[in-house]
């Protein structure tokens, strides 16, 4: 396993802590939907969405370094295992981020009705959320999810169509930076062409998830905050959100050679 190396470890636990921060940002609607206080929670929301993109795109420059140090053999076949190990980790990021959800809609719950009651001071919260008690209460109030956690669940809470949608949008987010780098390798002479198509991909996922998916569940949050709305439906809705993000992570091992050789042939209209 020599494509296994020091520096894949190291990017495929910042993969990793990017998606577990992804699935985690769930339980903050729920959140603000059991204290009331839902446009601060989407300030917390947004904050998270925030610093995991700003963390992919620090990510980038070390995934496409695993590039230049490849060997000139059997090149393809070593970069795809070593992507294919990235992607993986983003699987147990977001697994993870599954296991730990009811914990964080508790210490989200906390942290919303900080955030409110100190007129929305992010360095307050930061104060708060990095101090010793805080952490404490955290340890404390961590557990895993359980079979009561499901009670009453109905497959008729979960719209197919919201799980699908994001399902594939996460799988391109997945792989989106990876297949264009890929692509880059199939297409050497067009390579800076292919490298630059991932903004345009992560581009186009981002503008997918905030139009198909994010509003649907905002208004299910509204609509539980003026008693229209059950929080259990919202609460099954954002499990099915973090399992189909489960899966869309397993599909992008699928996408990723496929979504690779679109880029490179798609390069071929640019240049």
């Amino acid at each position: 396993m020599e494509f296994l190396t020091e520096k894949v470890i190291y990017i495929s636990l910042f993969i990793l802590v990017i998606h577990t921060i992804e699935t985690l940002a769930y339980a903050v609607r729920l959140s603000g939907a059991r204290v009331g206080l839902i446009a601060s929670a989407l300030s917390l929301f947004n904050l998270m969405v925030i610093v995991s993109r700003m963390a992919n795109m620090m990510q980038q420059p070390f995934t496409g370094s695993l590039v230049d140090t490849a060997p000139t053999t059997n090149t393809l076949s070593f970069v795809e295992d070593q992507y294919r190990v990235i992607i993986g980790a983003s699987t147990v990021g977001t697994l993870i981020g599954m296991i730990l959800l009811p914990t964080f809609v508790a210490l989200f719950s906390r942290s919303i009705i900080h955030l409110s009651k100190q007129g929305g001071s992010i360095p307050s919260l930061f104060k708060m959320v990095f101090s010793i008690e805080f952490i404490k209460r955290g340890l404390n109030q961590m557990h895993f999810p359980s079979k009561a956690y499901l009670t009453g669940f109905s497959l008729a809470y979960i719209p197919k169509k919201l799980f699908l949608i994001n399902m594939v949008v996460t799988s391109i987010y997945t792989i989106g930076v990876l297949s264009a780098l890929y692509a880059a390798l199939l297409t050497p002479d067009r390579a800076s062409t292919a490298i630059m198509a991932s903004g345009l991909i992560n581009g186009i996922a981002t503008i997918l998830l905030v139009v198909f998916v994010d509003p649907k569940i905002s208004v299910m949050a509204d609509d539980v905050i003026n008693k229209r709305g059950d929080y259990r439906k919202l609460k099954y809705v954002s499990l099915m959100m973090v399992t189909s993000r489960f899966f869309g992570t397993l599909m992008a091992q699928l996408l990723f050679i496929p979504g690779a050789e679109y880029i490179a042939w798609f390069t071929k209209f640019i240049v």
